[in-house]
């Protein structure tokens, strides 16, 4: 029985897809369930399991554009059976023609005569394989090489290769011009000294010249095209505005720290940063509703609902999944749809449907370093959380300099719809609720 292998449909809008790599190659076996290749879209990318054991024929390469739906390869669940089949019925003829051949094998014993003409044999094929690491004809070198030896005048017979086979690599001739030059400096005048200075300058700049050319292309993925033009619309599109402030995260640390282990032990998950700010954002959104909508031509689109999106950073580019009725969830359910969307990235199994319906964006920048950013919207979103890396830094507290672990937030929000007043509020609101977390943690 053949089973065709189709590439799967991962949304209404999605009509195509890259197949962007093959786990298994043309005619090897493979188990129901295991991963058989990767298909990308604009927006996510994806992993196709087997659907049943057999032998892999693959009929679309690589890196080959396919329509959703079309036939990439196929599995003959018949022909690793068969193949066990046969080993089974020779293995019972191997296992006796074993038996009967171990007594005329200790009775054949090799003499020490045949062994020691072996050795002879193996002795007198040496010199064969000296003649392999032989250097390079001249014509055989590489154009930097033999342009470089050729400029310099250089007897390629005093020059020792150090390359595969003792191919003389561009090093090898550096290093022969260098130890001729310190041999010849004291004996050579001063005319000819500067005129070393000058072959030397020359080395040193065509390698500089060799290396600016040394360049590679690749093509854009297709989420990394999306990510590009999605990002270049949001520039065009709205009037994008970034205002700043910063958090004292003493208390978050606190708490944290306080209920670290008890946390895990109860929830399975580990009490991070980012629910603390997302139930910090949603507070903020309930009083600030023009940061939860978005501009529709001429009218402004209220969302009374709160589905936060979490950019995530992955191996092809930024992704950015939706937590759903952020306002619904405790502090261990945001936590678990982290790490749930995080695993998903990873394995390559996120859809399209855990990318589309957010009504906000946070981002942080933090986990790789960053102290300060302004992050661009996630259109049709007119705002967007830029989190940063905590610093201690001294700050007065009651009249007193004291150390303190500090965070730079930044909102980047759509101007055409939400005002400055209202940006600026909405960022000390979140700046207030994670100061004192107290009251978001009741739930706990």
């Amino acid at each position: 029985m053949t089973i065709e292998i189709k590439v799967p449909s991962v949304g209404e809008s999605v009509t195509e897809a890259t197949l962007a790599e093959w786990f298994k190659k043309d005619g090897e076996t493979v188990k129901k369930d295991e991963p058989l290749f990767v298909i990308e879209t604009d927006k996510v990318t994806l992993e196709v399991v087997a659907e049943a054991d057999g032998v892999l024929s693959i009929k679309i390469q690589a890196g080959e554009t396919v329509a959703i739906g079309a036939v990439v390869g196929a599995i003959d669940t018949e022909a690793a059976p068969a193949k066990k089949a046969k080993d089974v019925e020779k293995k019972p003829e191997a296992e006796k023609t074993s038996i009967e051949e171990t007594p005329q094998k200790e009775e054949k014993a090799a003499p020490p005569k045949e062994a020691t003409e072996k050795e002879k044999k193996k002795a007198e094929k040496k010199p064969e394989k000296k003649k392999e690491s032989e250097p390079q004809p001249f014509q055989a070198l590489t154009p930097s090489v033999h342009n470089l030896i050729s400029q310099n005048n250089i007897d390629i017979d005093k020059i020792e290769g150090t390359g595969p086979d003792g191919r003389i690599t561009r090093g090898d001739v550096l290093l022969y011009l260098e130890s001729s030059a310190e041999k010849t400096s004291e004996e050579k005048p001063a005319d000819d000294r500067m005129a070393d200075s000058d072959t030397e300058k020359e080395i040193a700049e065509a390698e500089t010249r060799e290396a600016e050319t040394q360049t590679s292309r690749k093509p854009m993925s297709a989420i990394r095209r999306r990510i590009a033009a999605r990002l270049l619309e949001a520039k065009q599109n709205t009037a994008m505005l970034t205002t700043f402030n910063e958090i004292d995260m003493f208390q978050v640390q606190n708490i944290r720290a306080r209920y670290k282990e008890s946390f895990k032990e109860k929830h399975g998950v580990s009490l991070g940063l980012m629910s603390f700010f997302i139930k910090a954002t949603v507070e903020a959104l309930k009083a600030f509703a023009e940061v939860n909508a978005f501009i529709d031509h001429e009218e402004i689109v209220y969302h009374h609902y709160y589905h936060i999106g979490i950019a995530v950073g992955a191996e092809k580019g930024l992704v950015v999944p939706v937590i759903r009725n952020a306002d619904r969830l405790s502090f261990a359910e945001l936590e678990q749809a982290i790490v749930d969307y995080v695993n998903k990235i990873k394995d390559n199994r996120l859809e399209l449907a855990d990318l589309e319906g957010g009504t906000f964006t946070i981002s942080n920048g933090g986990i790789y370093g960053s102290l300060l950013s302004t992050p661009i919207l996630n259109m049709p979103q007119s705002g967007i959380l830029g989190m940063h890396k905590i610093e201690k830094r001294p700050v007065v507290i009651d009249d007193k300099i004291e150390i303190r672990p500090m965070m730079y937030v930044a909102l980047s929000y759509d101007h055409r719809i939400v005002d400055g007043r209202e940006a600026v509020s909405f960022l000390k609101h979140i700046k207030e609720n994670v100061e004192n977390p107290e009251q978001m943690m009741l739930e706990m």
